[in-house]
């Protein structure tokens, strides 16, 4: 049989072994506890804090660099329990717990056993980027739980197809799940046109002819819709960002090289070796042909993120499956031949739970050195003293100038920042020509005076005659500008960048 007939014999489902509910679940949880307890720490990651300020201050249905849904969630949390860091990263938390389950119930669909679900969720729970940023408020830690969430109705249905019993209702719940995922990241998009690539070219090319399929298709574009349309009234500023991903690329994760190693590394000790198992297993094993599509999919993504200088952990979505398929290998050959060294690998467990570890508690130290880097501020809570310092220098103003006043951060991490450390302290309107900030609100034209934070002013020295350094808190790297000879809408046109 060629492997795009669908072969509609029926079948005896093949039974699925037991799921290894406690321990799965055992594992999972103690990753969540352990996230929850370092996330009630600490300051704002960058990227947490800008997405709390998108969402409390700029509701909308999209954004330049991502969809709305992360923002919806930061800011929700945030009306939950206002200032809680505990309760604002409890999601996150969540969902890296909840990340592990699903690489399990993936392991059980390729036929493990409790055991090989087990390793499966360790290795999962010991990722080494999911645990950096596990309890961050940010798009790629949601992720993995959406990726591997999206991947599993698929899978389930290439098991059942290989049966001869495939339900397509599972299709339209890949629909949906698509759906979802488009408001978390656009790189979704290119998991689909990779996955698209590798059923017609390795199969199984009958998934493509399910009107099931397409009909979830149009699902997930309605659910999509409305940042999409975002996107398209503002022409599309999300493809003019992977210039910028390219550009921040050398600093962030070595250039091309560094992320080509980092995008498998980044599983973690164990996740590695297994990612890379499972790579081969998919590829040359003939029990795993009907999914070797998502080893294609995933060799695919990993050139073109190389090629196009993409972050790093662009790939974390996809470890699950080939972590799957090698438990499930090492499985069969456990029960083909049981190993005389399988005492091994315990050093490679402890060696993961380790970096994992250190990695879970090591976040907010290196948090505070990024902040630290970026601001030159070195603070327990950089935004809570950015703010200050601010409202120092605006309420230093004549009390009818500060009816006139506004202010701008160089970047939308400063911006956010301000926003959000805003809430304890006096200060105007915020504002930011960088990146998301650049699409909100401009100010009025009754703003002729601006507090600007930021290493220097040059750019605004063309539209304000008088531009003095504001001096009164001892972190402040900022100035005072009045003095306005231009409208707004002729400045922050000029001054917009992503």
């Amino acid at each position: 049989m060629l492997i795009d007939e669908p072969d509609t014999r029926r079948r005896t489902p093949r039974a699925l072994h037991p799921p290894a509910t406690w321990p799965v679940l055992g594992i999972a949880g103690v990753l969540a506890l352990a996230h929850a307890i370092a996330g009630a720490f600490g300051d704002y990651w960058i990227d947490e804090v800008y997405m709390l300020a998108a969402g409390k201050y700029h509701p909308s249905w999209g954004y330049v660099d991502q969809p709305p849904l992360t923002p919806m969630i930061a800011a929700a949390m945030d009306v939950i329990a206002l200032d809680s860091m505990f309760v604002l990263r409890l999601p996150a938390a969540l969902a890296s717990g909840g990340a592990v389950v699903l690489i399990a119930l993936l392991a059980r669909e390729l036929g493990a056993d409790r055991r090989a679900q087990a390793i499966a969720a360790f290795a999962g729970a010991t990722g080494l980027w999911s645990n950096l940023i596990g309890h961050w408020v940010a798009p790629y830690t949601f992720e993995p739980l959406l990726w591997t969430a999206l991947l599993l109705p698929l899978v389930r249905w290439l098991r059942q197809h290989a049966q001869g019993v495939a339900d397509d209702r599972l299709l339209l719940v890949f629909g949906v799940l698509l759906g979802i995922n488009l408001q978390l990241k656009f790189q979704v998009v290119l998991l689909c046109a990779a996955l698209l690539v590798s059923a017609l070219a390795v199969g199984p090319r009958a998934v493509l002819t399910r009107p099931l399929l397409w009909a979830g298709a149009g699902i997930a574009l309605l659910i999509g819709s409305p940042t999409l349309i975002w996107q398209a009234l503002h022409g599309w500023p999300q493809l003019a960002m992977s210039s910028i991903v390219a550009q921040e690329s050398p600093m962030l994760s070595g250039g091309r090289g560094g992320t080509a190693v980092q995008l498998v590394l980044y599983a973690g000790v164990l996740g590695t070796a297994l990612v890379l198992a499972g790579l081969w297993l998919l590829l040359s094993r003939s029990w795993l042909r009907p999914y070797r599509m998502f080893a294609v999919a995933m060799i695919l993504l990993w050139v073109f993120f190389v090629v196009t200088a993409g972050r790093p952990y662009y790939l974390i979505g996809m470890y699950g499956l080939p972590i799957a398929a090698a438990t499930v290998g090492l499985q069969r050959r456990r029960e083909a031949k049981p190993p005389r060294w399988g005492w091994a690998a315990w050093p490679v467990y402890a060696l993961s739970l380790v970096a994992a570890g250190m990695l879970i508690y090591s976040g907010n130290s290196i948090n505070r050195e990024f902040s630290a880097a970026l601001t030159q501020i070195d603070s327990d809570r950089v935004s809570d003293a950015i703010a200050q310092d601010v409202s120092r220098a605006y309420l230093s103003l004549p009390a009818e100038q500060r009816t006139r006043t506004a202010v701008i951060g160089e970047n939308y991490i400063s911006a956010a920042m301000l926003e959000v450390g805003g809430e304890h302290h006096p200060l105007p309107d915020v504002f930011s020509p960088h990146r998301g900030y650049g699409y909100f609100d401009a100010p009025s034209d009754e703003i002729d005076t601006i507090v600007y934070y930021g290493r220097d002013a040059e750019e605004l020295r063309p539209y304000f005659t008088d531009i003095r350094p504001a001096t009164p808190g001892e972190n402040l790297k900022g100035w005072i500008a009045t003095g306005k000879t231009q409208p707004w809408s002729t400045i922050w046109p000029a001054l917009k960048s992503l």
